[in-house]
């Protein structure tokens, strides 16, 4: 290392910085937008797997992440909030879009085909499983429950688990915001 290099900055998060997949998306968000990881440039963008029905994971995630802008100040409006919807059955358009006013009003869901959503997973290394209830609708989804953070040049950064708190992706977001 020599005296003139930056200091890497330390993140809360998993660093996954240079990782080879989840670097790009296709999908159509709740007003019926198509949209890419580059729609979002000069943002930090976060994503989160789920679906609307879920008890605790997913609502707790995105109102973790409304927090996360708060906690941003005037910087909040660089974030973008993803969310990507697992259930395709279930999350349409309108449901999706009444779903993300509950937590912040920039924040888009998204969604595609359940074929296609098959090769995202893949992609994202997010696991999800359809789970049978007691009638054909009340069914729910097992998921893996982190995000994934891109800079503000669309690159894939941090992986952040779900529970991390507010404070500590806040606290990731602004370093990424800083060395943009």
């Amino acid at each position: 290392m020599t005296a003139c290099s930056e200091p890497k900055p330390t993140f809360s998060a998993i660093d996954i910085t240079g990782a080879d997949y989840a670097r790009d998306f296709a999908l159509t968000d709740h007003n019926g937008q198509p949209r890419s990881i580059k729609d979002f440039a000069g943002k930090v963008v976060v994503m989160f797997f789920g679906y609307t029905q879920c008890p605790d994971v997913c609502p707790t995630s995105m109102a973790e992440l409304a927090e996360v802008k708060k906690l941003l100040g005037k910087d909040g409006e660089r974030l973008q909030g993803l969310f990507v919807s697992i259930d395709p059955q279930r999350d349409t358009p309108e449901v999706l879009k009444a779903y993300m006013a509950n937590f912040d009003p920039t924040f888009l869901a998204l969604y595609t085909t359940p074929e296609k959503l098959e090769a995202l997973a893949k992609d994202y290394k997010v696991y999800y499983k359809k789970v049978d209830g007691k009638t054909p609708t009340s069914y729910t989804m097992d998921h893996s429950a982190g995000s994934y953070v891109y800079d503000t040049q669309g690159k894939l950064r941090l992986f952040t688990r779900y529970g991390s708190g507010a404070p500590a992706l806040a606290a990731d977001i602004k370093l990424l915001l800083k060395n943009s």
